[in-house]
């Protein structure tokens, strides 16, 4: 399997406060990697070293070799798309011409986007289904369909590697499995994918392998059945769980403990 991403001993901080501390870890063509651990555990700033958005302040983070912080901003935006949470809603645009700016990091600024990134977006949105929705208002669309429209802006971007900070964390149940049943296909489809899940079972049944992050550390890295296990998650995250196999897909499923139940 390539390796896009290798990181070695990367630690950073905000101010005297260590979000991260020697972590180390590679990431393969073709991965689909869920990021999971308690808040403050250091998944969003994982996120964004990843994205070049921020720089270690010790180790390294490579990219196809090379220091990711060697490559220009127009360079990185066609390597990797990245789509973290929290974005503003109200956009005075229409979908299409939302979708086409992610075609900037391919621009001719002489001829601008061109009959090609015209293209490329047509196939993204017929691709997820969203063509009906070209010629409507940003601010128009409903959670599950904004946020088809931000992952058809970062896969027109033709990157790489795709960065998501929490993509379901808003969305209600139907959604949350749309939005994850199409990343999963993109991925495999060769799409090399990395995101950050809070729902345990969503992450289980959806990534191939799993980081878990603890107090700024990899607490374990690994596939679902060897990171999702009881012992591990009681100690990373503080409480009681208990985990059985999901009678369905044979995966781990995670059922948080009431203090009620435990006679405390």
């Amino acid at each position: 399997m390539e390796t896009l991403y290798s990181l070695q001993q990367v630690s950073f901080s905000y101010g005297g406060l260590q979000v991260l501390s020697e972590v180390s870890f590679d990431i393969g063509k073709g991965e689909l990697v869920g990021v999971i651990g308690p808040n403050g555990a250091g998944k969003t700033t994982l996120l964004r070293l990843l994205a070049g958005y921020l720089v270690p302040q010790r180790g390294s983070v490579e990219f196809l070799g090379k220091d990711l912080h060697g490559y220009d901003k127009r360079s990185l935006a066609r390597m990797a798309a990245t789509l973290p949470q929290g974005i503003a809603t109200v956009f005075p645009y229409v979908v299409e011409e939302f979708i086409l700016m992610g075609r900037y990091p391919h621009v001719d600024r002489r001829f601008g986007y061109g009959r090609e990134g015209e293209e490329v977006v047509r196939d993204v949105m017929e691709s997820l289904g969203i063509e009906h929705l070209r010629g409507r208002l940003m601010s128009m669309l409903s959670e599950g369909e904004r946020q088809k429209v931000y992952i058809a802006q970062c896969i027109a971007q033709s990157p790489k590697v795709l960065l998501l900070d929490e993509p379901v964390s808003h969305l209600d149940i139907k959604h949350q499995m749309q939005t994850l049943e199409l990343l999963a296909a993109l991925n495999k489809d060769g799409l090399t994918i990395a995101m950050i899940l809070h729902d345990l079972n969503l992450a289980s049944e959806f990534c191939s392998r799993i980081l878990l992050l603890s107090r700024g550390r990899i607490f374990s890295d690994g596939d679902p059945a060897n990171t999702l296990t009881y012992q591990g998650l009681e100690e990373a995250y503080g409480t009681v769980v208990v985990v059985r196999e999901n009678p369905l897909s044979g995966k781990p499923f995670v059922l948080p403990v009431s203090k009620k139940y435990l006679g405390q």
